[in-house]
């Protein structure tokens, strides 16, 4: 026991003793101490305090009024207000604030506070502010440990907090005016009692797990609410109507959960809305026309969801609207002139619908616009000249039918304008020279457009300019020389032109360069040596153009090239002695004149100097010079008729054979072909009518566990459309979508037509296995959808999203994974791979285990998807295989990335060993630096085989064992193994992993 554990102890048997004197009455005792000191004082000895913010805390003093960050009542004495906030204090709440029985404020947000709150904890009636936001606290919220009846002002936000919201938590609350239970983990329904807290005028649950049906009915007899925020979430329900009742409301914030039906008709009648957020959900129906009389309605945003009807014509009375967003909906007709009265606007999104019609000129009004989206609809006509006057940032008219020239931009536009996206329209003419002086210009499409213009040489003078994207727009002349004078430029694609010429010397001025396209042009000349000072190429493709001469050897020291095609040139020689050159696919070195690889069986032409002596048999009976002057005639003339070698004709004779075997497997295999045509009608006119076990019926939707079909079928590509796509892979795209009369979401993936199987016995009896692989963690199969042009499987929908999300791309708002959440995810996937590995024979390959393929249930329980999808492939075409080694980059066995192709169980396991590392450190399987590349299973190996490893660990994470996360690292070590034998089967790794999560006995605590 330290000194000052033991004047602790001393100072509670102080006040123990003092109040045992006080009973006696007449007894006069000379030391009156304070609760409020000693419960600050067992309060500080929880905590660490780095900076010493504390100091001035002295259990010596009669009172803490005095002590820095401590109020008090100065009519009681009594501490009143303890405020920490932001000093960086990390530890537990103790039970030392239970002495503070006169406190009304307690704020300890924005510190590193962790553990949990102790049920026993329950802190003074009188309290009515409490703030515990930005910490680290865990486990669920007792529901006794603050007084309900003199709270106003709760906050809990951005911890991880986790369980359910007690329904009995909110049943005493007549005083609350504030709560925030954002950015935690609770999960569960929203609780009911909450409409008894009928003081409330902010509610925010938002970036939790919640989920289940919303009682709108009861939120709304909150007549005092102002702002509702329960977004990203997983909650369910329709909008009723009676939220006309709220008078003061300003703020509905919903997106991100699963509401749908139709909004509310009388959401217009609370007039002093201000913000509207429906986005991310499957709301339906035409969007009310009470909406028009919200205005005083500056922020509107209804995008991803299944909105419908024509484009409401009243959005120009939303006269206060400065950020207004409906993309990825069902919208049709045109944009009314009225849109041009929003003089407050300054973001406009309207992508994604099926809007028709010229752009309104009346926009130009519009003099605060800054972004303006309208990608993906069926806008015809020419651009407003107008438009490119006003001082925008961001211009996306994509993928639409306009036609005309590019409008030159204003000086104001000039100096705003930083991205610029025209692509896949019918554009015409020039490239205006003034779109060298956009000095803030980064992103510039103009690609898929007509413009039969040449590059101008303006493009140097883009000193900000990083994406220049000029692909398929009839672009004539010659690379400029100074397009890289900027040397910002990352991503250079102008295939499929007509340029000419060589490619400039001074392409290696591109020091940022990681993607260079020039495919599908006319360039002529050599490939030049300064390609090899583009440090940071990842991407070069210079596929079908006219290039000539040898490969630089200076470019096999590029060590970030990951992917290279120089097919169908005249290059010659001998390839770069680097990895990447030396393992390129067949199908990025055909069609050239004499490279040198075994991967083709051309001539392999070297520029090497002649020889001195020559064969003159070889060279179309030349005659040596040396015997000409000998006057030598032994067998020439029987040389000077001797075009072919005895070999070469040997050759001939052989490929004619083979030649004639091919034509007779041909004519074999289309008599073959014809005869199970014939069978197939036959049967097929036999059978009017598929059965659950028999061959499917074309164009009908089979579901395994249902005996009736949805009628939604009948036209599948209205519901798979952009609006309702959540994702896409290598073998298709994903979309969510409501199935049946109950709207129960499913997941659908429209596979890619490369090579699916073609005949629907076969893709029926593959997709049955699938279908019969269930387990609880993985994707369930429910059903398909088949015809010769269109395949679909029909999956469970997972709530959560995937892995990657959560790991990769969350946001500042939402809390990072905790370490029992992450183990959970790595033994559930472990589980999920063991079924397929060990209960199928032969076993379902994965083939693409990454986070972006485990996706997480409400619970953040893991569920593989994507299983045995190369089943239904006739073959691993390249395409599939070029796109899945791009997309797995680092989770791809080296067997499979240096080798022939060998898929086996000790694939997946490889790419799971990646997934360890990835959840352990929160890192990514490749980074790229300015000056390296981090491999991460080499930067974890070397950690580990210095003793360091637990470094390396996600600094996210507030707590973790070691006990724990040290064997899993080095279990990922071993399923990285280099050696497919050395790696364990996914069973192994499952019985390890349960091992290492087996606890160890409990230590003695120690008083």
């Amino acid at each position: 026991m330290n000194i000052f554990q033991f004047r602790l102890r001393v100072l509670s048997l102080l006040i123990s003793l003092s109040y045992l004197l006080r009973c006696f009455g007449n007894i006069d005792v000379p030391v009156q101490l304070n609760d409020d000191v000693l419960g600050l004082i067992v309060f500080k000895s929880d905590l660490q305090d780095p900076s010493s913010y504390l100091a001035s805390w002295n259990e010596d003093d009669v009172n803490p009024c005095s002590w820095q960050f401590v109020q008090c009542n100065p009519e009681s004495g009594r501490v009143s207000e303890v405020s920490l906030d932001g000093l960086g204090l990390s530890g537990k709440i103790g039970r030392g604030l239970e002495k503070l029985q006169h406190l009304t404020v307690l704020s300890l947000s924005h510190n590193n506070l962790s553990g949990s709150i102790s049920p026993s904890l329950t802190l003074s009636n009188t309290l009515e502010r409490l703030n515990l936001s930005h910490n680290a606290l865990s486990g669920s919220v007792p529901g006794s440990f603050v007084n309900m009846n003199s709270i106003k002002f709760l906050d809990l936000s951005e911890n991880s907090f986790s369980g359910s919201i007690p329904e009995s938590f909110f049943e005493t609350c007549s005083s609350l005016r504030h709560v925030s239970l954002a950015s935690n983990m609770f999960d569960g329904p929203v609780p009911g009692s909450l409409s008894r807290c009928y003081s409330l005028n902010s509610l925010n649950l938002s970036n939790n797990r919640l989920s289940g049906n919303v009682d709108f009915n009861g939120i709304w007899s909150l007549n005092r609410l102002r702002t509702l925020d329960l977004s990203s979430n997983a909650l369910s329900g329709s909008l009723t109507n009676g939220i006309s009742f709220i008078h003061n409301l300003k703020e509905i914030l919903l997106q991100g959960n699963q509401f749908s039906g139709s909004l509310s008709t009388d959401i217009g009648f609370c007039v002093h809305l201000s913000r509207l957020d429906f986005s991310d959900n499957q709301f339906s129906g035409e969007l009310p026309d009470s909406l028009g009389k919200l205005s005083s309605l500056s922020y509107f945003k209804a995008s991803n969801n299944f909105f419908s009807g024509e484009f409401p014509q009243w959005i120009g009375n939303l006269t206060s609207v400065e950020y207004l967003e409906v993309s990825n909906n069902q919208f049709t007709g045109t944009i009314p002139q009225p849109i041009g009265e929003l003089r407050s606007l300054s973001h406009l999104s309207i992508s994604n619908n099926k809007l028709v019609g010229t752009i309104p000129s009346s926009l130009i009004s519009s003099t605060k616009l800054s972004v303006i989206q309208l990608r993906g609809n069926g806008f015809s006509g020419t651009i407003p000249e107008g438009l490119f006057g006003l001082g925008l940032e961001e211009i996306d008219l994509s993928r639409n039918e306009l036609s005309g020239s590019i409008p030159a931009g204003s000086n104001r536009l000039l100096e705003t304008l930083a991205s610029l996206d025209l692509s896949d329209n019918h554009l015409q003419g020039n490239i205006p020279a003034e779109i060298g002086l956009l000095s803030k210009l980064r992103y510039l499409n103009l690609s898929w457009n007509d413009l039969h213009s040449q590059m101008p040489p303006e493009f140097g003078l883009l000193q900000n300019l990083t994406v220049l994207d000029l692909r398929n727009s009839a672009l004539r002349g010659s690379v400029p020389a100074d397009i890289c004078d900027s040397g910002n430029l990352a991503v250079l694609q102008v295939d499929g032109n007509s340029l000419q010429g060589n490619i400039p010397e001074e392409i290696g001025n591109c020091s940022s360069l990681y993607l260079l396209s020039l495919s599908h042009n006319n360039l002529t000349g050599s490939i030049p040596k300064s390609m090899s000072k583009l440090n940071k190429l990842k991407i070069l493709k210079l596929e079908f153009n006219e290039l000539s001469g040898e490969i630089p050897m200076e470019l096999g020291m590029l060590q970030s090239l990951l992917a290279v095609n120089i097919s169908y040139n005249r290059l010659t020689g001998r390839l770069p002695t680097s990895s990447i050159f030396q393992n390129l696919d067949t199908s990025s070195l055909e069609g050239n004149l004499g490279l040198c690889s075994p991967l083709l069986k051309g001539p392999c032409k070297m520029n090497v100097p002649k020889p001195l002596v020559l064969d003159p048999n070889a060279y179309n009976n030349q005659i040596s010079p040396q015997r000409q002057r000998n006057g030598s005639s032994e067998s020439g003339p029987v040389h000077r008729h001797r075009f072919l070698s005895v070999s070469a004709i040997v050759a001939i004779s052989a490929s004619f054979v083979i030649v004639l075997g091919v034509i007779a497997v041909s004519l074999l295999n289309v008599s073959v072909r014809r005869r199970l045509s014939f069978v197939d009608n036959a049967l097929e006119s036999m059978c009017s009518s598929s059965s659950r076990s028999g061959s499917p019926a074309t164009g009908k939707l089979i579901l395994f566990d249902s005996q009736s079909s949805p009628d939604w079928i009948s036209n599948p590509d209205s519901l798979l459309n952009k609006a309702s796509e959540i994702g896409e892979g290598v073998f298709g795209t994903l979309y969510k979508v409501p199935l049946g009369s109950q709207g129960r979401m499913v997941a659908i993936k429209k596979l890619i037509s490369i090579n699916i199987i073609q005949y629907p016995e076969d893709f029926d009896r593959e997709v049955r296995i699938l279908g019969k692989a269930r387990h609880p963690n993985l994707i369930a199969l429910k059903g398909y959808y088949w015809t010769p042009q269109l395949q679909l499987l029909v999956t469970e929908f997972a709530p959560n999203g995937s892995l990657q999300a959560k790991l990769h791309e969350r946001l500042p708002s939402s809390p990072p994974l905790s370490w029992p959440i992450r183990f959970k995810i790595l033994l559930g996937t472990a589980k999920g791979l063991a079924h397929l590995h060990h209960s199928f024979r032969p076993p379902i390959i994965h083939y693409n285990i990454k986070p972006s393929n485990i996706l997480l249930d409400e619970n953040c329980n893991p569920k593989i998807s994507d299983f045995g999808l190369a089943r239904l492939l006739t073959k691993l075409d390249r395409h599939v295989m070029s796109n899945r080694f791009q997309s797995a980059l680092g989770y791809v066995a080296p067997e499979l990335a240096c080798q022939s192709l060998r898929v086996n169980e000790k694939c997946d396991v490889y790419g799971f060993g990646v997934m360890i590392l990835e959840l352990v450190t929160g890192r990514r399987p490749v980074e790229y630096g300015e000056d390296n590349v981090l491999i991460l299973n080499d930067h974890v190996r070397v950690l580990l085989e210095q003793g360091n490893v637990l470094e390396c660990v996600d600094q996210s994470m507030s707590e973790y064992p070691e006990d724990e996360v040290l064997p899993v690292l080095k279990l990922a070590m071993v399923c990285t193994s280099q050696i497919p034998s050395s790696r364990p089967t996914m069973a192994e790794v499952v019985q390890i992993l349960q091992v290492i999560k087996t606890p160890v006995p409990q230590r003695m605590e120690v008083f």
